[in-house]
């Protein structure tokens, strides 16, 4: 029986990924700060799948919290067999404009946790020679977008790079690169997408649907939709002066005085 652990499994990426591995038969850990989102979570999974569902409530920018998930996934009796890194959070203003540390706390959860439980998770994997590390990345990263954009390029890169280290063990590692998607994320950035078109939206469940199929192909990156793909593609190869130029015009500063 395959284990999946899955962070910020309360809402979102996080819940349909949840739902995924749960169609597919899987025993789940779901780790998120909100245990009464989570308990929710669980009890459909179980009615719906009759799937087995660990709850572990945890706030990963708090160590404690974080060393009892890196603690879970080190467990040999209990094995967890797919990892997948899906917490975070955006925020709504461009970085000279956002306080110092929200900042870090975002650079902390996007990039330190999944750095951590990815360490944490591979020893068991590497001796089990099999499983997979999932990295919930974005099509930010391919643009430069601030301090969330830049963390996301680091988790493509990462994930790249880990799947040729852990390709000799039959480790699979895949980077999930979405889109806009129709999520709670831009409610809690604050963000305003109300310009944003209904054709550039994705629902949660083609994403980890798409995600599903690569990660069973062993492909090393999974962007769902065409759109996105021809942005993908368009964005890796124009000049980056370019680039840079286009978003700089899009990104304003907030109302009022600078933070």
């Amino acid at each position: 029986m395959t284990t999946v652990l899955i962070t910020g499994a309360s809402a979102g990426l996080g819940a349909a990924f949840a739902r995924g591995f749960a169609a597919k038969g899987c025993d789940l850990v779901l780790v998120a700060r909100d245990k009464d989102r989570l308990d929710d979570v669980a009890g459909a999974l179980a009615r719906e799948y009759g799937t087995a569902c660990e709850v572990l409530p945890a706030d990963l920018l708090d160590a404690g919290g974080l060393a009892a998930v890196a603690e879970r996934l080190d467990e040999r009796a209990r094995p967890v067999d797919i990892l997948v890194n899906n917490a975070g959070f955006g925020l709504p203003a461009p970085f000279p404009y956002s306080p110092i540390e929200d900042e870090e706390r975002m650079l902390d959860l996007l990039v330190k946790v999944p750095l951590r439980l990815t360490h944490a998770a591979l020893p068991g994997l590497r001796e089990r020679r099999r499983g997979a590390v999932v990295n919930v990345s974005s099509v930010a990263g391919l643009l430069p977008t601030g301090t969330y954009g830049a963390a996301k390029a680091w988790v493509t890169a990462f994930s790249e790079s880990l799947r040729v280290d852990m390709g000799p063990y039959n480790v699979r590692v895949l980077a999930v690169v979405p889109g806009f998607t129709r999520t709670e994320f831009q409610e809690r950035a604050g963000m305003d997408v109300s310009a944003l078109r209904d054709a550039v939206w994705l629902e949660p469940e083609a994403v980890v649907e798409q995600a599903l199929r690569d990660l069973a192909l062993r492909r090393p990156v999974s962007i769902t939709g065409r759109r996105y793909q021809a942005y993908a593609l368009a964005a890796r190869h124009l000049p980056r002066a370019f680039v840079a130029r286009k978003m700089a015009r899009k990104r304003r500063p907030p109302a009022g005085p600078a933070t």
